[in-house]
Formats: C-alpha cells, structure tokens, sequence
C-alpha cells in the first residue's frame, strides 16, 4: 500500500522487543562462564613424586593437591594431611567462623549439610590458615560449586508483574481493536463504499488502535529507569525487574555480608577489676576508639584495659595488612582493637619461647614469652581463650595495679558479665597472664561480633514502614542470629525462628502456613533458602532475595528480584541475580523500590493517554461509518495521529520524574491489573470528550454537505490538539498540573513543541499539504481550537480534585496484611 513510513515504524518496533528478549535470554548462558572465574586458575600438585606449580583445570580427580594459606582450593579434596587447617566457607555455607578441618573419618550427614563434613575442602573455598594435603575427588561441575550451578541452572525465572500486565493488555487491546475493526469494514462495504478505501482504513486503525508503541515505551521508560539506579550505586541488569521491585512485598536477606560486614570486631572491654569500656569502629583497621565514660583510652593509660590488649596482641598468630587479614577472623579484631590503642607494636617487643596453639577442643592459646629488653627476666604466659578454660588456670585477679586472690565473688561477677555479653550476640574471651600455666593472674573479657552495616537498621525500618517484610535467613546458630537481627529491628519480643533442620521437616504447604510469622530463619542452606522463597511465593508475596555467597545463587534466580553485592559477592551469585549493589548498601534497594514504583506509575500514564487516545480513533470512524458520514480523517491523518500517539508526546511520559511520596505508599498488589477502575473512568471521559469535540468541529464544518480540505484540516487539527492537551493531563493520575509545574518535565515540553511544530507543517507546507489532503487555517481558527480542546485537561483536572476529596474523607488504616 506504500505507507512505508509506517511499515519501517512497525519494524523498528518489532526488532526492538525482539532484541531485548534475546539479550535477556542470553545473559543466562553466561553464568557457566562465570563459574570458572572463582575457580582459581593455578594450584600446587604432586605429581611422578614432586610438587609441580599447574592450572587448576588439568587436575583430575585422584590427583594430591597441597594447600598453604590464601590459596583458593582448586577441587573438592578429600584432606589425608593437615595441620591446623581452617577454611574460610563463608561464600559457600554463609558461615561467619572459618571452619576447622582434619582428616578424621566422619559420618554420613544425614541432611546434607556441607558445614559438618569436616575432612572435606570444597572447591572455591578460601584457606585462612594452617596447611593440608588432599586428594581430588570431585571437579568443576562435579564439585559441591557445581552442584550449585547445576541447580541454579535448572530453576526458571519467572516473569515479571509488568511483563504478565502488558502481555495481557496488549491482547485484550488488539482483539477489542480487530473485533471493532471488522465490524467498521463491514458496515462501510455494505453501505457501498470501495473495498480497497474501507481495507486502507482498516489498516490506519490498526496501526493507530493496537498499541505497538507499548512495548517500547515500557522499555525507554525502564530503561531510563535503570540509568537512574545506575547513578544511585545500583547495576540492574533485567530491564522489568525494577518496576518489580515497586510490588516487593518482602525481602528475604541473608546475614553475613548483606546486613553485616562478614568481619569480627571487638565492641565491648570488661577488665577484671570491674571497669567497662566500649569499644568503636568496625573492620580490620585502627579506625575507631576505646572509650571510657566518654574519655578516650589511648596507650598505656588505663593499665587495667591495656594489659588485657597486651595479652590479645602478643598471644596472637594473625596479621592485618593493608586492611586486609591473614589469618583467624577473632585474633584480626583483637590486632584492630591494638591498633586503635596504638599498641600494635607490643607484638615485636616480645621474643616467644614456647606456644600452646589453639584448638576447638581445648578452646585456648597460650604464650611464654620474654621482653627483649629483659631476657635474663623470668618468662611470662599470655593466655586467651573461652572464659570457662582460662579462668581454671587462674589463682589471682588484677585490680587497680594489685594481685588479689581470686574469690567467688569475682567469679560470679564474670559469669554474670559473660551472660549479658553473650545475650548481646557477642563471642566472649577471656585473658590472663602470669609466671606458670597454674598461678595466672585473670585480667578480664572482651565481646567480639560481626557488626551490622551502618544505615541498615534506617533502611530495614523504612522498609518496615512502607510495608514491606523482611526476613533474614542465615548460617549462623540461633543465638547470633536473633542478636543481630534485634539490632536490626528485625526481631522483637513476639516474632518466630526457625532453624534450617526444622524447615527441612515441613512440607511446602506447611511452611508456607508459618513463614508469616517468622522473621529469622538460622542454619539455613542453600536448599533452604530455596524452599522460603517458594513458600512466600506460594502465598502470592514477591520475594526479593538478596545475598553475596554462591550459596546465595540457586535463591536468587528463584526469587521475583535476585540482589547481589558488588564488592563481597562472588561471580556467579553476581550472573545469577537481576540486581547488583555496586557498594553493598542494603539502602540501594530501598531507592530502587523508590525508583521501581514511579515506573509504574509512568508506564500506567503513558496507557491512560494511549488508550484514550485509542478509544476515541476507533470511535470517531466508528460512528462516522455507522451515521453514514463521509470519513473524518483520511489513513494518512490517522497514521499522523499514531505517530503522535505511539512517539514523542506519549514516550516522555515515561521520563516524568518520580514523586518524593512513593516510598511511603504501600507495594501493589501484584494481581492488581495496570488498568483499574479509575483508570478506565478516566479514559473513557476523556475519550468521550474528545470524539464529541472533535465530531462538533467536523458537523459544524460539514454545513454545506461537501467534504473540503477545510473540513478534513478542522477536524484532523481539533483531534492532535486534544491530544496535546490529554497528554499534559495524562503526566499523573493524582497530581495537579500546576503542582507537577508545566516544565518540571523538559522533555515532555519539547515534545509536544516538536508535535506541534509538526502540525503546523502538515496544515502550511505545500508538499505535506498534498499528501495529508489539507489547507491553511486563520489565526481565529487556531485559537477556537485551543479553547475547544482544552476542555480535555480541564474534565481530567476536576476528576482528580473530586478523587482526592474522596480519598481524604475516606482515608483507610494502613493494611497489616501487607507484612506477608
């Protein structure tokens, strides 16, 4: 039919959907790449007899791999040798603590649970300190990792909330369109008009009346959506899932590394002689400061609590370098705690002459060492380690410069202090130093914990506020998760937890029942965190799941929204999610739900004026048609107003910037439709207004019974300016013009300007005048029209000031059924 203006606009549209589902699709098969990137690529092996330095991709399994300190493990290993082996399994179990290893035979696990199997090292796993030989049994995705991946792979994910409205919308719309469509055709040819005349317009309609303008709307809208959250330190890498983030109604969060900073920090100092200090900063570094009743405590000026940093620092194997620890999570906090105290040096100041190395079983260290200024001195012992083991070696306690012999009461005092320390969720050591193992003298206890990050307690209740749950689930025991998550607001008097064991024993049905009520879920696995996010589906909620670990992955793809740490989370946790925090800021995600509920309303704006718009095409022809009017708009006018309908005007309407308010606002109710009843009120009025002007304009030019070119540019000009003017009101469905401000949207102004520019050349320019079949208008012409056509914004501003008493005459109480 040579309309190729619009046959190359539907084109461009149809590759456009098109390549952004393939990109998404394709950043799936992506994730096996990312695997082999926490894989390290080198490891040490012994192979004919010597040890060999070869590419982890070239062990097979029967293979001996050695392993010293730092090094990632290349395989899973069964361990035949090691030596005080710890490793660091937090990416893989979420457990805080390194976990010990040995090579003594163990059980079965009955529930799978990797944490227990102790005479294994699991590939990608990080070794922390001591040194080990194992035997391959286990690579790449025939390894605890990959077992992961496999299952990671084989969960879908879902579709988003706007995909599931827009697909529906499109259909509903494009079969109404079709139905009335036909009947229109039919009608005309059964009145006598040419077939081909009566098919053009038929296709004009369609064009006009399906919305293939949707879709990429709801993409530009998104997409400049994402840019945004780019700039608030938040990478989303599925274009839908920030608008799915307006309708999360729960956020299921793992601890370590997500609300905590996956590091061991000493927080409190209870020297023997009963003096309490406290202790700030976080992290391994000097940042940070002991404090005593408000003064500061620096070097050697309160004795009583720096003999206790003295014992701590020297009875030490760790190192903290650039920030950066080598060695036990518990001796780091304690070098940190020297180094805030400007007492790191003390280590060096001592010559060790004999050590009693810690271990689980004894659960303490021991020292004898000398100063180096005083060798021909008796040796000293420096001993830390859990309070009920340290104390047994202790005859005396330090008090004020003195040696007191150490009575019940004493010890009662500490037992007391450890108990309130220990319902803080804090890991308590106990110090001590003296002559002989046998007559130490106590010198007191510090509490240790891995903190919370700063601004999660605002962020988690902000969240709480607005209506969305949270729930965090962990590695950690009971104990330390309740603490935690009591710091966080996440857990008061009357809320539940359950531990992974017990989920385990509930069936899908069951534990859907109870996950309203809990708020903490401890000792968790993968598995686990799998089977939560089911149940909470299950119950109709949308799960954000966020997390760093690769025990995190399988989760994240299951979940609604899958959110990633930038800096702790491993690759395949990043490749698995939709959503990375660039910073880690559990804070970013309350932006996005900000950022994810103005898109929505965005894109519902752009479908209120399209529609409307739509509504009023179809109408006008249709009644036109039926009446036996000769035609009111020619297919190349009505292909002019689908470009004005499907381009600029109604695609700024997406880039109206996001109202402040929106956080405060509940989440939708993700089985709400995008079209609601006072959507549909709306539309329609203002599709009813248009048609009755537009059909006066075309009757009150019609008085001669002669279609003209006049007749046609009246009524062609009346309806883009109607339009013009639905579209300013269209910018929000429940703010005023003036409180938006007619230029708070630069875009949306120099697109309509651009429209309007455009009008002006169909109506006076010569050659746009013969292909549009239009003439000149006076000045008077124009200015009836605008005050005709003004009408629109004005019907559409009454309908939002009646809304809006309404609403405030009925104001709801906030919904607790929303905390899912």
């Amino acid at each position: 039919m040579h309309q190729f203006d619009d046959a190359i606009s539907i084109t461009v549209a149809i590759i456009i959907v098109v390549t952004v589902a393939f990109v998404q699709e394709y950043r799936s098969e992506k994730s096996l790449e990312e695997l082999g990137k926490l894989v390290p690529p080198e490891c040490h092996c012994i192979r004919d007899g010597h040890q060999v330095h070869m590419l982890a991709r070239e062990l097979v399994p029967g293979d001996t791999v050695c392993l010293s300190v730092g090094e990632r493990v290349p395989a899973d290993l069964r361990l035949f040798e090691a030596s005080d082996l710890s490793v660091d399994e937090s990416s893989l179990t979420g457990e805080t603590t390194p976990s010990s290893k040995s090579t003594s035979h163990q059980p079965a696990a009955s529930n799978g649970d990797i944490s227990s199997r102790s005479n294994i090292a699991f590939m990608g796993t990080l070794v922390r300190y001591g040194k080990a030989k194992g035997i391959v049994i286990g690579t790449g995705e025939d390894s605890e990792f990959g077992e992961i991946f496999k299952m990671m792979q084989a969960e879908e994910s879902p579709k988003t909330p706007l995909q599931k409205s827009m697909d529906l919308l499109g259909k509903q719309l494009s079969l109404y369109s079709f139905c009335i469509i036909g009947v229109i055709m039919l009608v005309g040819w059964l009145q006598g008009k040419s077939l081909l005349d009566m098919f053009t317009i038929g296709v004009s309609l369609a064009v006009a009346a399906i919305p293939e303008g949707l879709p990429i709307v709801v993409t530009v809208t998104l997409a400049l959506g994402v840019m945004r959250m780019a700039q608030k330190r938040a990478i989303v890498k599925k274009l839908p899932i920030v608008e799915t983030l307006g309708c999360c109604n729960v956020i299921c969060s793992d601890k370590t590394g997500t609300l905590t900073k996956n590091e061991m920090t000493v927080t409190q100092i209870f020297t023997s002689d009963g003096i309490h200090a406290k202790v700030t900063g976080v992290g391994y570094n000097g940042m940070g400061e002991v404090l005593l009743e408000g003064d500061v405590i620096h070097g050697f000026s309160c004795p009583s609590i720096s003999k206790i940093v003295e014992v701590g620092c020297v009875c030490n194997d760790s190192l903290i370098r650039n920030h950066n620890l080598l060695g036990r999570p518990t001796e780091g906090a304690l070098i940190a705690l020297a180094m805030k105290m400007g007492l790191e040096g003390v280590q060096q100041e001592y010559v060790r002459l004999e050590e009693h190395p810690f271990s689980s079983e004894q659960k303490w260290m021991a020292v004898r060492c000398v100063h180096r200024t005083q060798q021909d001195k008796t040796p000293v012992y420096f001993l830390k380690g859990a309070y009920e083991q340290v104390i047994r070696f202790c005859s005396s306690y330090h008090s004020r410069g003195h040696t007191l012999p150490l009575n019940q009461q004493q010890r009662e005092l500490y037992t007391q202090q450890i108990s309130y320390m220990g319902s803080s969720g804090l890991r308590v050591l106990a110090f001590a130093s003296g002559p002989s193992m046998g007559n130490l003298t106590f010198l007191g206890l510090v509490g240790i914990i891995d903190p919370p990050k700063e601004g999660v307690k605002e962020a988690v209740a902000t969240l709480i506020e607005s209506g969305v749950a949270i729930k965090m689930i962990t590695g950690d025991s009971q104990e330390t998760a309740m603490s935690i998550a009591s710091r966080l607001g996440l857990y008061s008097k009357g809320s539940q937890c359950l531990s992974g064991e017990e989920v385990d024993h509930l069936d899908l049905q069951q534990l859907s029942m109870l996950v309203p009520r809990i708020s903490v879920f401890y000792r968790a696995s993968p598995r686990h965190k799998l089977k939560i996010v089911k149940s909470l589906q299950n119950l109709g909620a949308v799960v954000a799941m966020t997390g760093d670990g690769v025990n995190d992955a399988v989760a994240l793809k299951a979940a609604d929204i899958g959110v990633a740490m930038g800096q702790t989370g491993t690759d395949v946790c990043k490749e698995a999610a939709d959503m990375i925090l660039v910073d880690d800021d559990f804070q970013t995600i309350m932006s996005a739900i900000e950022e994810g509920k103005g898109i929505y309303n965005n894109i519902r704006n752009f479908v209120c004026f399209q529609l409307s718009t739509s509504i009023a095409a179809l109408t006008l022809i249709s009644l036109a048609t039926l009446m036996n009017f000769p035609n009111p708009l020619n297919a190349m006018q009505i292909l002019w107003i689908n470009i004005i309908m499907d381009g600029p005007p109604a695609q700024s309407l997406g880039v109206e910037p996001v109202d402040k308010d929106v956080i405060r606002k509940p989440p939708r109710n993700v089985k709400d439709s995008i079209i609601t009843r006072s959507l549909i009120l709306k539309v329609l009025v203002s599709a009813v207004v248009i048609v009755c002007g537009t059909l006066f304009v075309f009757w009150r030019e019609l008085q001669d019974n002669m279609i003209t070119p006049r007749d046609t540019t009246m009524t062609f000009t009346c309806f883009v300016f109607f339009d013009m003017f639905n579209a300013l009101s269209s910018r929000s469905q429940t703010r005023m013009v003036h409180e938006m401000g007619l230029c708070s949207n630069r875009t949306f102004c120099y697109a309509v300007l651009a429209s309007i520019m455009g009008q002006l050349l169909v109506i006076y320019f010569p050659p746009l005048q013969n292909v549009f079949q239009t003439e000149g208008l006076s000045i008077f012409d124009l200015l009836f029209l605008v005050s005709l056509t003004s009408s629109v914004c004005i019907v559409a501003e009454v309908i939002k000031k009646v809304e809006r008493l309404k609403g405030s005459e009925k104001r709801p109480p906030s919904d607790s059924s929303l905390h899912v």
